[in-house]
Order: structure tokens, then C-alpha cells, then sequence
């Protein structure tokens, strides 16, 4: 399913690598995934739980 989604990173993170993630959404939930290893298995919750992270944060 990862594979279909159109994941982004934020318009914060720089060109040089580091501690980044990308970000990717479907009608049912929100996936985040390592930006440095996209092999590996993204996190998926739902879209209630995404906003009240990013509002906490």
C-alpha cells in the first residue's frame, strides 16, 4: 500500500540529509516513513491522532 502513496517532506527539511521524515496521507489514515530508508516499514495512524501531534507540536 506504501508504494501508491504520494509521500512528501516538509519544506523545512534541507538538501543535506540528516534527521528527516516524509509524510504521506490517504482518506483513512496518515503514513510516516524515514526519509533515508524507504525500504523499511512506515508508521500509519489515523488522521485524528496525526492532527493532534502536529498540534502538540
Amino acid at each position: 500500500m506504501s508504494t501508491d502513496l504520494n509521500w512528501f517532506k516538509s519544506s523545512y527539511s534541507g538538501d543535506q540529509g540528516g534527521n528527516c521524515v516524509e509524510v504521506a496521507s490517504s482518506p483513512d489514515s496518515v503514513h510516516v516513513r524515514d526519509s533515508k530508508d524507504t525500504a523499511l516499514p512506515s508508521l500509519s495512524v489515523s488522521p485524528d491522532a496525526w492532527g493532534a501531534f502536529i498540534e502538540a507540536v
